[in-house]
């Protein structure tokens, strides 16, 4: 959970059977750029794509066109952003730290309060 006033995070992130140093990239990411890499992750993993598509009641067909929209990029991130197992592990693929990808999903949603 992230408290963007606090600028606080309850995420601990680990990495588990690694050996040597990692350099995560730094935290300015794009919604657009966060958006295709949690994507990216789901469609490298099939289990979690399907989960993905039970929860939100999306088609394969109905995916591809909801593609490149700003409201299929929010609502995948705001997926992402509530599964922390999930987060975790979009952000170690993607070498980022997960602060940063919750730092992208508090941008989006910082007009709302």
């Amino acid at each position: 959970m992230y408290c963007p006033k606090a600028q606080l995070t309850s995420i601990v992130y680990e990495t588990r059977n690694w050996i040597g140093s990692v350099a995560l990239k730094p935290a300015k990411i794009t919604v657009k750029e966060l958006a295709d890499m949690c994507l990216q992750y789901l469609v490298q993993n099939p289990e979690q794509l399907a989960e993905f598509m039970v929860q939100t009641g999306i088609d394969p067909q109905s995916l591809r066109s909801l593609i490149g929209t700003d409201g299929f990029a929010h609502g995948l991130i705001d997926y992402v952003v509530s599964n922390e197992p999930l987060l975790l592990a979009v952000a170690a693929q993607n070498q980022l730290q997960p602060e940063s990808v919750v730092a992208a999903w508090a941008k989006i949603h910082q007009h709302e309060h």
